[in-house]
């Protein structure tokens, strides 16, 4: 099936890009693996016509959004996100005009239509970046709570929130960290910042999981406790062979994450579905959004997505 997948790739001209929390034979059969945003405006830069996006569906608006000539595919139409649906268009426009003036810094997690109507985007890895560039004295930062309580420890500006949350990272608890550190107490704690602020306390290092990915393997250091979904150990395990990492805590499982066989992206390439879309009206002030942040940010994330 992997060879299949591949030929049917040549055939059809065809790049396969794979999150890090994808199951290990997808990212085994990707062209690059790395965080979401990253994957999309590599593949913006290649001659693919087609992009099968192996993530859940803000992933394939977004690459949708960074390559509109292109046709991208997301294998598992109902593979989606908590987080982004925390948010819609409608609440965000009526929170705007409750705070006339105040910037919308939106989080990649998000809607295409959420993306559009704010200022600028972020990731995880140059949020506080972000915020920091913005000239005013607050900011309104959506859809995730916990990435903005975190940016708000790091800046001097007043750090509006949104209600949002990735219900995957914001379940484990600080017992369950201190549970892991107990089992593991040579091991340095690494935490997403989407993690809640209980958490992120207890964190040695607070990384994107592209971040994560760099630190472990440039560090000198043997043994990580990783806090985010557990998808990220198999590239970490892979780049690194003789360090050990520890998932935080058994509850850092996706179920959409995991939506994604080989046999979908199989059907997906034979069948050339499912066709993502945004429509030019919302796409052309999404990507004014995305490209606002990347004038003022050398890269979206910390470290490079990485060919598997």
């Amino acid at each position: 099936m992997h060879n299949r997948i591949r030929e049917l790739l040549r055939e059809k001209n065809a790049i396969l890009l794979a999150h890090n929390y994808q199951r290990p034979e997808i990212q085994d059969v990707a062209d690059l693996c790395g965080d979401s945003l990253e994957l999309s405006l590599k593949a913006s830069k290649t001659d693919a016509e087609v992009i099968v996006f192996c993530g859940v569906h803000f992933m394939a608006e977004t690459a949708s959004i960074a390559c509109p000539d292109k046709t991208v595919i997301l294998p598992v139409l109902n593979a989606g996100c908590p987080m982004a649906d925390d948010i819609t268009p409608e609440a965000l426009l009526k929170r705007k005009a409750e705070l006339p003036g105040v910037p919308i810094v939106t989080y990649v997690n998000s809607p295409a239509s959420v993306k559009a109507l704010s200022d600028i985007c972020c990731t995880s890895a140059n949020a506080i970046e972000v915020v920091n560039s913005l000239d005013t004295d607050t900011v309104l930062m959506t859809p995730d709570r916990n990435l903005a309580k975190y940016v708000a420890t790091k800046t001097d500006k007043e750090v509006l929130f949104w209600d949002g949350c990735c219900p995957i990272h914001d379940r484990m608890t600080r017992e369950d960290v201190l549970e892991a550190k107990a089992a593991h107490p040579e091991a340095l704690f690494m935490a997403h910042p989407e993690c809640s602020p209980e958490v992120l306390e207890l964190a040695d290092k607070i990384f994107s999981t592209s971040g994560m990915l760099s630190y472990a393997r440039k560090s000198d250091i043997e043994s990580f406790i990783v806090g985010t979904e557990e998808g990220l150990l198999y590239p970490m395990r892979c780049d690194n062979p003789a360090k050990k990492f520890y998932l935080a805590w058994e509850g850092l499982i996706c179920e959409d994450m995991k939506r994604t066989h080989l046999a979908d992206v199989l059907r997906a390439l034979e069948n050339m579905e499912y066709i993502i879309k945004v429509p030019e009206a919302i796409r052309i002030p999404a990507f004014k959004a995305v490209k606002r942040m990347l004038e003022i940010s050398v890269s979206p994330n910390s470290d490079d997505s990485s060919e598997r």
